[in-house]
């Protein structure tokens, strides 16, 4: 039993040197890679980049003739904040993954630009003509747009809408 004893000592002693040993060499990477995004003059990923915010769709109050859904978009913590302004561009509704054949055009003024970030929402609005057969989605994808052209990438929102022709959107504005 002493030998087995030796053994199991010797085995639990090299393991535990290369735990040690593959800690530190993890925890040395680590602090590469984690001081590369904080260097001096290395910004934060910006909140307007599709991966860095939610979108969800909500109704909102309708007016004469017309149904409205608002989209707000919000940005998780350390995030930069950006500038989006007017409408988003390409806008296309899906339901259940399909897209569906309603396209949307704009609104209100396009220039007018807006600051969105962590604890700064923004929204913009899905105007629907009432009367018009209204074809079902839940899920709408967008390109945000700044004074200086788009955010690459698209946007997605998700919630139940109806859409039909003539439907437009809105430009970003603050709040939620």
């Amino acid at each position: 039993m002493p030998i087995t004893k030796s053994m199991a000592a010797v085995s639990a002693a090299a393991l535990m040197l290369a735990g040690v040993a593959g800690v530190a060499g993890v925890a040395g990477a680590g602090v590469a890679r984690a001081s590369a995004p904080t260097a001096v003059g290395t910004a934060r990923p910006s909140a307007c980049r599709p991966a860095n915010h939610t979108a969800r769709i909500a109704p909102a109050r309708a007016s004469s003739g017309h149904r409205h859904y608002r989209v707000t978009l919000t940005a998780a913590p350390g995030y930069e904040p950006c500038r989006p302004a007017g409408s988003p561009t390409d806008v296309r509704f899906y339901r259940h993954g399909s897209p569906d054949a309603v396209s949307a055009g704009r609104y209100g003024p396009q220039h007018v630009v807006v600051t969105f970030g962590p604890g700064h929402p923004v929204h913009f609005d899905i105007q629907v003509p009432d009367g018009a057969d209204g074809v079902p989605a839940d899920e709408v994808s967008f390109t945000l747009r700044t004074p200086d052209g788009v955010i690459p990438g698209d946007s997605s929102a998700y919630g139940h809408l109806s859409v039909a022709p003539g439907t437009v959107v809105g430009p970003v504005r603050p709040g939620a």
